[in-house]
């Protein structure tokens, strides 16, 4: 994916080549497919040609704004929330490196909810009528972006048991397990990890009051299962977590 530039086009081969393409991106295993050739893969690196820093607190959508692209995460963390009728700002999600965002708006074409930037990142732009053009002259990309769409579906689905099934421990529980299966994923270590979001945000997400994830995060620390210090969350007893929701089926979706 190649670096932010007024013009991308003006870019001259011998500078293109040094500059870091999707073939070379340490994030390719995570948000791009395997399988593609070499001339699939240059393809796909002019396609994905701008990139875009966002600083801590900055939108990188809004609402209500025209769908035109979608947007790989290459570094910092995100969060979704939307405006509900009654005033009350809901988070819908929180996104970190290797995934996307601005799936939501491809129904409606326009956005339905904002992108917000919890700690400094940087992502890639991907023009979606240039991304659906392609993907109907590569299969194995098409095939990729159906896997992505799908796993959109289920992390819904997947949200809506939390809320409707599941007591407050064991949302805050499989929250926990989540994050620590995502942060594996990307390299990071499986039981210690940093919160970028806050405890409210949290809350919102799996539909809990603030002094209930207080009170949940006290007891899991108090029964052995994490040490917590401030936003640095380290796993104790993954086992004990697990326990805690096996009686839902404990999803990795979420």
């Amino acid at each position: 994916m190649l670096q932010h530039t007024e013009n991308p086009e003006a870019l001259s081969p011998t500078l293109a080549t040094i500059k870091t393409a999707c073939s070379n991106c340490n994030l390719r295993e995570l948000c791009l497919p395997f399988g593609l050739s070499e001339e699939e893969m240059q393809r796909l690196d002019k396609l994905v040609n701008v990139r875009k820093r966002v600083k801590f607190g900055e939108n990188l959508y809004r609402a209500g704004q025209p769908f035109e692209s979608i947007y790989a995460i290459r570094s910092g963390f995100f969060k979704t929330d939307m405006l509900l009728e009654d005033g009350r700002i809901q988070v819908t999600g929180f996104q970190m490196a290797g995934e996307l965002l601005g799936l939501d708006g491809i129904g409606a074409e326009r956005h339905i909810c904002n992108a917000v930037a919890l700690e400094d990142g940087e992502v890639c732009y991907i023009p979606f009528s240039r991304l659906e053009k392609l993907s109907r002259e590569i299969q194995t990309l098409q095939h990729h972006f159906h896997r992505v769409m799908s796993r959109e579906i289920v992390r819904d689905h997947g949200v809506m048991m939390l809320l409707g099934a599941m007591s407050a421990e064991e949302r805050l529980a499989t929250f926990l397990l989540n994050l620590s299966q995502r942060f594996t994923a990307r390299g990071f270590s499986q039981t210690e990890f940093n919160l970028r979001m806050t405890r409210a945000e949290i809350g919102s997400y799996l539909g809990l009051k603030l002094e209930t994830v207080s009170r949940y995060f006290s007891r899991f620390q108090e029964e052995g299962l994490l040490l917590v210090q401030q936003k640095n969350i380290r796993i104790l007893n993954t086992d004990a977590l697990k326990a805690l929701v096996s009686r839902q089926g404990y999803s990795r979706s979420l």
